[in-house]
């Protein structure tokens, strides 16, 4: 990175679509860092040019050459360049990621250009996770005729549109495929967000009977999506039949004991192997790997040979659940800085740093505002956090303090998450950090406190140390949600819980009612400080 002094780029992304970027780190050196910045924070595939505003010729656009000629608060146009049409157009059309958030980089090494969710071959890799606005798919041609007739009538008179079995399952079977894109498994708030857009593009659909107009809907879809993976699973899709009874051990074979599916978000939980590719030929390729990270300068071939191999790691992950050891013995390419947020955007369909800085940076200080309202016992424990926190302004700095305090107010001890350690006693620190379940680990030099520079900053599971010299503890918190995803680790569960809502941003519904209950009890006092829509964004991105 060109230095350490964090830049804010206005994107102009098209016509009527402007974004922000964030980049705490500062303006990438190289053109494809930055390239791949704006395509792993806007989700873009296509093959992009960047041009930007040059103030001393009156604010025309020229072509971006080099990252020299860009500063902080400067403006910057991404045009995509045609390349030939997709064969399956709608497969391709999906629009960049519905979730709006404050885009960012963050002090991700993960700057990639060619970052691949899995193999272009592999037809059940998803791209994005379920979006805010649920898109209602295009119906058949005679099921869209009707719907139109019947919008019409609904507008003059409010009369429903009688179904005949063979639309209403055309709907239901259109729908139940729009949900598999996202999710195999979705949970009742996606069926019910599903029936909502429904009869809000359709409102001819409406249920007189229901309380809310879409209550039915919402029930014949989960059927419908019931049905829809049986018949997927006869068909051999990997993502259903690793959950067959055929699958499963003969101590384990009942249809409800060890289901294997998503369980935080993950978007490609079990993505089916590159077509061709076989358990020997992804096995190779493997043992390839082995070789290919002892050659100097070889970091492309390395980036997609670990995308070639998506499928079959995560098959391992799924089937086999190694412990991190085991992983790291025959994965070590993965455990870098750089692999591990790429392998997290092909698991997850978001970026990992980028998201989870911007979203930090995005809440802080309503974060702070609810934390210094703590008393009691916990707010002494905070207040040389706080201290700190009021005395530097360094960003790397600011975020560790409000992780760290908000480790102490979710009730868990944030020596637990952050360890720290004094460099002149390496064996004592080896011991106790070979106890430790899970943990970010700082070594400073003695003397030195929390706004010098650490001497090493890393993150240890299971007793290995999985990664070193990372550049600040966010960062290393934000890479530690990527190992919390693997299914033989265990972390504090509400720090897991609040990092991944920071991370994902999801919904103040969804989290469990210990943090809401804090946070609730907390806020009263701060809450006459906020406006109305400061208080309905919080709400929502808790």
């Amino acid at each position: 990175m060109a230095g350490s002094t964090p830049a804010r780029l206005k994107v102009i992304l098209g016509e009527n679509n402007i974004e922000k970027l964030t980049l705490p780190n500062g303006i990438p050196e190289s053109l494809e860092d930055l390239l791949g910045t704006i395509k792993t924070t806007f989700g873009l595939k296509d093959i992009l040019r960047l041009q930007y505003m040059d103030q001393d010729f009156g604010n025309d656009f020229f072509n971006l050459n080099s990252t020299t000629e860009l500063q902080n608060l400067g403006t910057i146009k991404v045009i995509h360049q045609q390349t030939n049409p997709p064969l399956i157009s709608d497969l391709q059309s999906t629009s960049s990621l519905s979730i709006s958030f404050e885009s960012d980089d963050g002090a991700s090494g993960a700057s990639n250009d060619t970052i691949i969710v899995s193999s272009p071959e592999s037809v059940s890799s998803r791209t994005q996770q379920w979006p805010e606005d649920f898109a209602i798919p295009q119906f058949s041609y005679d099921t869209e005729l009707q719907l139109e007739r019947g919008n019409t009538e609904y507008r003059v008179s409010q009369k429903m549109l009688t179904l005949s079995s063979r639309m209403l399952s055309d709907i239901l079977k259109r729908v139940a495929e729009e949900i598999y894109r996202y999710k195999a498994y979705p949970e009742d708030a996606h069926f019910c967000t599903a029936a909502e857009a429904l009869i809000k593009r359709h409102p001819c659909l409406k249920e007189p009977g229901s309380f809310n107009g879409c209550y039915g809907w919402k029930q014949r879809l989960k059927y419908k999506m019931a049905n829809y993976r049986t018949q997927l699973k006869l068909q051999g899709c990997p993502e259903l039949c690793v959950n067959s009874l055929k699958s499963k051990a003969t101590t384990d074979t009942y249809p409800a004991k060890k289901v294997k599916k998503p369980k935080r978000s993950e978007a490609n939980f079990y993505p089916s192997f590159p077509t061709g590719e076989t358990l020997d030929s992804m096995e190779k390729v493997r043992l390839e790997l082995l070789t290919e990270i002892g050659i100097r300068d070889n970091e492309r071939v390395i980036e997609n040979k670990m995308a070639n191999t998506f499928a079959y790691r995560r098959h391992e992950v799924v089937n086999q659940e190694p412990s991190i050891q085991e992983l790291k013995d025959r994965w070590p390419a993965l455990f870098t800085q750089k692999e591990i947020n790429t392998e997290f955007q092909r698991l997850m369909a978001v970026p990992l740093e980028g998201k989870f800085m911007a979203q930090l940076d995005m809440h802080s200080s309503q974060l702070i505002k609810v934390i210094r309202a703590k008393g009691g016992a916990t707010r002494q424990k905070i207040a040389n956090i706080m201290d700190t926190l009021d005395q530097t302004v360094d960003i790397n700095h600011r975020r560790e303090c409000v992780l760290k305090a908000l480790t102490i107010f979710l009730g868990e001890d944030a020596d637990g998450l952050i360890k720290e350690y004094l460099d002149c006693g390496a064996d004592d620190v080896q011991r106790d950090l070979g106890q430790v379940t899970m943990a970010v680990f700082v070594i400073r030099k003695e003397g030195e406190g929390l706004q010098d520079p650490p001497a090493d900053i890393g993150i240890v599971i299971e007793g290995v140390e999985v990664l070193h010299e990372l550049t600040s503890v966010a960062s290393a918190c934000a890479l530690l949600l990527d190992h919390a995803k693997h299914p033989t680790t265990n972390t504090p569960p509400y720090t897991a819980q609040r990092g991944d809502s920071v991370a994902e941003r999801n919904k103040a519904t969804q989290l469990r009612r210990r943090f809401r209950g804090r946070a609730s009890s907390e806020t009263n006092s701060v809450e006459t400080e906020l406006s109305p829509e400061t208080k309905q964004q919080r709400l929502l991105s808790s």
